[in-house]
């Protein structure tokens, strides 16, 4: 049996990045066991733990009303529940200037499962797909399971992480299904500009290839930028975005999310993509219904008074990371941060006596600081840190703190 399943190649199969829990959990694995300061953990996106990034009691309402009801405990409809659906396009379409209908949302558990059934259905043999760099992990991890070839633009970080649009046309060819677009920026920060979106958009009308609007951090910003949907340029093409209340509302744990197809011209539709999603949804596993019961009564009560105190909370976290950072002559963070959740922080290795590398500055700063950070090559970015500030304020200022100490320890200066 051994000699026959060897012929299938199993470990031979295009291995992706390693994903950011892998990686922050090898990395903590080099604490100091002796270190007395509790751990500081500024290398992932879920802040949900901590008691100033709780939820809305009305989602916690939304929840209990959907489980008391008991109308909630069997299996969802095929594609969802209705109301779910409907609520999730009414949502969505309070920033667009058309109406999406239920059919145009498709329900998901999470944002990772949105990722995956779009790039399940886009994948065709011999295509190939456009990834920014830096970037989310499991986009990578994900293509390479379904052997869709991923090429990488580059987000530049002295113009504001903007996509590099001539990169973009360099490497798209006939092969090209689409591009992946991350707006708030996960991981560097960012917010793109409507003027921006606008050449984003008649680039893939351009190229022929699909837009992928991965808006997870949807309205989750604190800078002088505005939030504005990719899906408002769904007339210039076509756009796929994916969502979820992993962010904005505090429970990545309720897995629930969404594919949205902003398409008034019915591209994707005559091209049998819509089609392609709605067979795949109907093979796959669905977000809980218990959730799905209680999304439409969290989108419809949610108060901005909730969503600006995360905001808020978020800005004072960013402004304080970034006045520590610019005091650190060995690290740099070309952009002050104004949305998500997180940053990326150039390491100047010159000025480093005996850092080498990204990884290295990780590992060494866990030993030595108790303090756990990203290393920005997993993110495709070798020599970069992702520092994530969505964490307990008095958690942050100490971290950042201990993370000046080391520089200051290792530093030439």
């Amino acid at each position: 049996m051994e000699k026959k399943l060897e012929k299938w190649g199993f470990k031979k199969q295009r291995a992706g990045n390693p994903t950011i829990r892998d990686t922050l959990e090898r990395i903590k694995a080099h604490l100091n066991k002796n270190e007395e300061r509790p751990l500081i953990h500024l290398g992932h996106g879920d802040p949900s733990s901590y008691p100033g990034f709780r939820t809305t009691p009305v989602a916690e309402q939304a929840l209990l009303n959907s489980l008391r009801s008991t109308l909630f405990n069997g299996y969802p409809p095929a594609p969802a529940i209705s109301a779910a659906r409907r609520a999730v396009a009414e949502y969505l379409s309070d920033d667009l200037p058309y109406k999406l209908s239920e059919e145009d949302v498709f329900l998901t558990a999470g944002g990772n499962q949105a990722i995956d059934i779009v790039l399940t259905v886009l994948a065709r043999p011999g295509a190939n797909i456009l990834f920014p760099r830096p970037g989310y992990p499991l986009y990578e991890a994900r293509a390479a399971f379904s052997d869709l070839e991923v090429r990488h633009f580059d987000l530049l970080p002295d113009e504001g992480w903007e996509v590099d649009l001539d990169g973009v046309e360099a490497l798209a060819d006939d092969n090209t299904i689409a591009m992946v677009v991350i707006n708030p920026g996960n991981p560097c920060g960012n917010v793109f500009t409507f003027e921006h979106m606008q050449k984003i958009a008649e680039t893939a009308e351009r190229l022929g290839i699909v837009l992928i609007s991965d808006e997870v951090y949807y309205h989750i910003v604190f800078g002088s930028k505005e939030f504005i949907p990719m899906g408002v340029l769904g007339s210039v093409t076509p756009v796929l975005t994916l969502g979820s209340i992993s962010k904005r509302w505090l429970v990545p744990g309720w897995r629930f999310g969404w594919i949205a197809a902003t398409d008034p011209n019915g591209v994707l539709k005559k091209s049998g993509i819509i089609e392609s999603i709605q067979r795949y949804i109907c093979i796959t596993a669905d977000p809980a219904t218990l959730i799905q019961g209680a999304v439409p009564e969290i989108l419809e009560k949610s108060t901005e008074k909730f969503y600006s105190k995360t905001n808020e909370t978020l800005r004072k976290a960013a402004d304080a990371c970034y006045a520590t950072i610019s005091e650190i002559p060995s690290l740099t963070c070309p952009l002050k941060p104004e949305g998500a959740m997180s940053t990326m922080v150039r390491i100047n290795l010159v000025l480093f006596k005996d850092v080498k590398d990204d990884m290295d500055f990780a590992l060494k700063l866990v030993k030595e600081e108790s303090v756990l950070i990203l290393p920005g090559s997993v993110l495709g970015l070798k020599n970069w840190l992702r520092l994530s500030f969505a964490v307990e304020f008095a958690s942050l200022e100490d971290g950042l703190e201990r993370i000046k100490a080391f520089c200051l320890r290792h530093s030439t200066l």
